[in-house]
């Protein structure tokens, strides 16, 4: 049975070999760029020294997980993390799904893809120019938004150090950069929908809230929860490069604003010690594995066919 088993899959390998071939530049670049770094997960657990490099330096235990634990701002970064993903998460798709339904609304080609265009243009803008946006917008002394307020005899807002206010300037900035690159997912997810569906709706009598409620919503919903537990995955994973460049080293907004990734950058900038990041970068993808496992199962309990594996 082993041989004849062996013999088939030669003829299966003789029988495919073009498709593998071609195959093969992504594995390898698979293997080398995404399986072999994975190693390095070991420097969670080593005092890493540059003489020693990954595996000539002393081993550490778990001395690394103590200091974050012990540093009094785990529970915090971990709370803020989650919570700014969930926020980002949830209010991302339900305007990303709106704009795609009013592009598909718009009778007008020639609007529509300006429109579209327009969305889009965010997505390719830096943080680093975010974040210089977002400062001579919320500045104190020449910031757009106080001048207006002085100009009607109000009194500058110090956003930069009021840490309550920015959960909704990161929210907004996080919204407006993501929406062009959301919406085209579930714009093509609602193109591929059969016309023949609206039509049957129309002559039925459905307007135009009744078909996007009835027809449109649940036709794209298998594109939601697959994109929904794809987010999930990042969930404990900050975004660093908008943190980074929208707050920067203003500790006056740590509390509101400050994450995982943020913190551990701060730990390698101070300390210099690539043990303690990279154990703060393990416990993030243990919590993200953890998260989609569970994620997925839910899912699947609902209906099978939208999960992911």
């Amino acid at each position: 049975m082993q041989t004849k088993g062996l013999k088939g899959f030669m003829k299966k390998l003789r029988k495919y070999r073009s498709y593998l071939l071609m195959l093969l530049p992504a594995v390898i670049y698979t293997l080398v760029f995404s399986y072999y770094p994975m190693t390095g997960v070991i420097l969670a657990f080593k005092k890493y020294t540059y003489a020693g490099g990954i595996w000539g330096s002393a081993w550490n235990g778990i001395e690394n997980f103590k200091f974050f634990f012990k540093s009094g701002q785990a529970g915090i970064v971990t709370r803020n993390t989650v919570l700014y993903n969930i926020l980002f998460i949830v209010v991302g798709t339900i305007v990303q799904i709106a704009v795609a339904i009013f592009l598909t609304e718009i009778r007008n080609k020639h609007f529509r893809k300006f429109s579209q265009s327009f969305m889009f243009l965010p997505y390719f803008i830096s943080w680093v120019i975010v974040g210089v946006m977002a400062f001579n917008i919320f500045s104190s002394d020449y910031g757009f938004l106080n001048n207006i307020i002085t100009s009607f005899g109000g009194k500058k807002i110090s956003f930069y150090s009021k840490p309550q206010v920015w959960p909704g300037i990161l929210l907004f900035f996080n919204v407006w950069k993501g929406i062009g690159y959301g919406s085209i997912l579930y714009l093509a997810a609602i193109m591929g929908i059969d016309t023949s569906i609206y039509e049957s709706a129309s002559i039925d009598g459905a307007n135009v809230f009744q078909r996007i409620f009835h027809v449109t919503i649940p036709m794209i919903m298998p594109t939601v929860v697959i994109l929904f537990l794809m987010s999930i995955g990042g969930i404990f994973r900050g975004n660093f490069d908008m943190f980074y460049n929208l707050v920067g080293s203003n500790g006056l907004l740590y509390e509101y604003t400050d994450v995982i990734d943020t913190l551990a950058f701060r730990a390698l900038i101070s300390s210099n010690d690539f043990g303690m990041s990279s154990a703060i970068g393990l416990f993030q993808s243990v919590l993200c594995f953890i998260t989609v496992i569970i994620a997925n199962k839910l899912v699947g309990l609902y209906d099978r066919d939208y999960t992911l594996f």
